[in-house]
């Protein structure tokens, strides 16, 4: 009897992707921001979240998740993934590289007041990414989202006293229940200890562009 044996290689190749940017890194801007988005968005739409604040104070820097698919029967939208569990840790390692280099051209000095932005599934890629870089940002925003499970205090650990760490969903929120609010509380509280303040705004799981409007205003 003949046997056939399926195997599972691997290359490694260069590759590319886009990225979306929204005003200029000028000696008036105050903060930089790295925003991540969802699941099913592009950066390029998802930037526009980021209209409302002051356009000279604010340089804002959109990272495209590279896994791209048609959204709907009709095929008339296309939306973006960040990861899957399909080979997650290989995709993690391309897609954290790919932000160090949009993080390294974009970037002079690190003189300006960096905020990290994680909506939905993008948190996860910003908590891993501020965790495995030790990215000493000013403030951390974890919004609508769960965050990865293996990460840990120690990972945070480098994280200096003035850093924020915001947990952000609305009370409405359909895919966070109280066992996932109680699961992400623990967590958070676990890894951030006494940076991590929890916010809850009214709504559903959607941008809260107020919070960002005043985040960028302090």
């Amino acid at each position: 009897m003949n046997y056939k044996m399926t195997i599972e290689k691997k290359v490694i190749y260069t590759a590319s992707n886009t990225y979306s940017v929204l005003n200029n890194l000028t000696e008036k801007t105050k903060n930089v921001w790295i925003v991540f988005h969802g699941l099913g968005y592009l950066s390029k739409y998802f930037i526009n979240y980021f209209l409302r604040i002051n356009s000279e104070e604010n340089f804002i820097i959109a990272p495209q998740a590279p896994s791209k698919y048609y959204q709907g029967k009709n095929f008339n939208h296309v939306g973006a993934s960040w990861l899957t569990r399909e080979n997650t840790i290989d995709e993690t390692k391309n897609v954290l590289a790919y932000v160090d280099e949009i993080y390294k051209s974009e970037i002079d000095s690190p003189t300006h007041n960096l905020i990290i932005f994680g909506y939905s599934q993008g948190v996860s890629i910003a908590a891993r990414w501020v965790a495995s870089r030790k990215i000493k940002c000013n403030h951390l925003i974890l919004h609508s989202g769960g965050i990865p499970t293996e990460l840990k205090p120690e990972d945070f650990s480098f994280l200096t006293a003035q850093t924020q760490v915001t947990y952000l969903y609305g009370d409405k929120d359909q895919y966070i229940n109280e066992a996932r609010k109680t699961e992400e509380t623990i967590k958070g509280t676990n890894l951030f200890g006494e940076h991590l303040d929890i916010h809850v705004f009214d709504g559903a799981h959607e941008i809260n562009t107020d919070f960002i409007k005043k985040l960028s205003e302090k």
